[in-house]
């Protein structure tokens, strides 16, 4: 054994009292990419708007929202994409108590630059034969690589947890206005799936949740799981 090194130190367990009474994720509302894949020939990703079914999507879910946090504290990280955040702006939560981060690393996987849709259809049956966690988009992301962001994410957030728990006490909210496949990718982390339970997984649709809800020993289970592959 090294006796030359000091152990590398560990991080201290969240205690459960610091640990909000919620995790919300919640994905965006349909985007014009949803229904015109040719949009992204013309438009950056990032800069995608919502439709106008999205954003009574995003309405509904504002609606469902409000009612179940109340007048509890929520503490929103947002995504930066242009849909992540109209899809935050039209759920209408009370600003007097709610704090707003914008998060990067909880954008959408990096798909490159998508200007030939051939290649981009080329790509996409590759990932398909290749594995969605490991395939890595030309001169873009792997699900793994969105997975290593969101681990570093996590990281902050616990942070936060420990920042806020005596300011805003136990029953507030964290809320995660982000993407399908982030939001997939940020409950294997959490809940340590492994791969291959990852790729059975589908994304949640738009607008749509899935809430990390704390028992009484501090512990987090999801309120529904994530439909499978048929």
């Amino acid at each position: 054994m090294d006796h030359s090194r000091p152990p590398r130190p560990t991080a201290a367990p969240i205690d459960a009292g610091a640990r909000p009474k919620r995790i919300v994720l919640l994905r965006h509302g349909e985007s014009v990419g949803n229904i015109d894949p040719e949009i992204y020939e013309r438009v950056p990703d990032h800069a995608l708007d919502l439709t106008e079914r999205g954003r009574a999507q995003c309405a509904d879910a504002g609606k469902r929202l409000r009612e179940l946090f109340g007048p509890e504290h929520v503490t929103a990280f947002v995504s930066p994409y242009r849909r992540t955040r109209e899809t935050f702006r039209l759920l209408g939560l009370d600003p007097a108590h709610t704090r707003v981060k914008e998060e990067p690393r909880l954008r959408e996987q990096d798909w490159g630059n998508i200007q030939d849709l051939a290649d981009m259809t080329r790509q996409k049956a590759a990932r398909d034969a290749y594995g969605h966690f490991y395939y890595r988009f030309a001169h873009g992301e792997s699900g793994a690589d969105v997975y290593d962001r969101v681990s570093g994410f996590l990281e902050t957030m616990h942070r936060d947890f420990v920042r806020h728990a005596v300011r805003y006490g136990p029953d507030r909210n964290i809320l995660l206005v982000t993407h399908g496949l982030t939001m997939r990718l940020f409950c294997m982390r959490w809940f340590h799936w492994s791969v291959e339970e990852f790729e059975c997984l589908s994304n949640p649709g738009n607008a749509e949740t899935r809430i990390l809800l704390r028992g009484p020993d501090g512990r987090y289970a999801l309120d529904r799981p994530f439909d499978r592959w048929k």
